[in-house]
């Protein structure tokens, strides 16, 4: 069965993601929408590219991913169709899509080249009919005219060395727990035989747990989470405002020699 996810800003109270739904259906009433999200903070590429990275994978390859994050953000941004890593995704060429993957990518093309449209949702308007012409087994290439690249941003990277990992909150959950840009391979490879401190917001833990309830209620965890990052919560408690770490805060693991 032909797949379209769906991850927007346009939150649930109005008709936006009803309408997007609507014009897919309308082309091909056979396709399976599945909703990622439609509460990604408006206009927040960062929120938009973390959770469209963290969960594309586990759907199939061929799954097409309709994409509008601050879609309208800039007249000039292109709509593009972009497959990579063997999936398909539609939306606004604004850097969201540069942040989900460090692979190359195998085809992209600008999908208001052909018969240009004017709207002010173009997530309903352009990216609608492209993903659902992509779910049906449209060619990319048919879609519009060839690029040889799209928008690419740097995202928060974590330095390492023998001695530490540096790295960042890039994420406070609905939970209010912390993820961080450390994963569970670097810290592995670099902790191997030595004993380790993580610091963060003037606390010092010296293990990494495995599940979130092996700390009494009020205390703080630390574990490697189902994406393989370093995650730091409060057992029935928001890690976020409790130790006062907002989004992009400092994490710190030094290593004992």
């Amino acid at each position: 069965m032909a797949l379209i996810t769906l991850l927007t800003d346009s939150g649930e109270t109005d008709h936006y993601a009803a309408s997007i739904k609507a014009k897919i259906l309308t082309i091909n009433a056979g396709l399976h929408l599945v909703d990622i999200s439609h509460r990604i903070n408006p206009c927040d590429i960062g929120h938009g590219a973390f959770v469209l990275k963290s969960v594309f994978r586990d759907f199939p390859k061929g799954t097409v991913h309709l994409v509008g994050v601050d879609a309208t953000g800039q007249a000039e941004t292109m709509a593009v169709a972009l497959q990579l890593e063997d999936h398909f995704f539609v939306g606004a060429d604004n850097g969201l899509l540069g942040l989900i993957s460090d692979k190359p990518h195998q085809n992209i093309v600008n999908i208001n080249s052909i018969n240009p449209v004017s709207t002010t949702f173009p997530e309903r308007d352009i990216f609608a009919p492209a993903a659902a012409k992509l779910a049906s087994g449209v060619a990319i290439t048919s879609l519009g005219n060839p690029l040889d690249t799209f928008k690419k941003m740097i995202g928060r990277a974590v330095k390492a060395t023998k001695k530490m990992i540096n790295g960042n909150v890039v994420r406070v959950d609905s939970y209010g727990n912390l993820i961080t840009n450390i994963t569970k391979t670097d810290f592995d490879i670099l902790s191997k035989g030595k004993t380790f401190t993580v610091q963060f917001s003037g606390e010092k833990f010296r293990r990494i747990h495995t599940g979130y309830f092996q700390v009494e209620q009020g205390d703080c965890f630390l574990l490697f989470n189902s994406l393989g990052l370093l995650e730091i919560g409060i057992n029935n408690g928001r890690a976020s405002e409790l130790l006062g770490m907002p989004h992009d805060s400092t994490v710190l693991i030094t290593f004992d020699e």
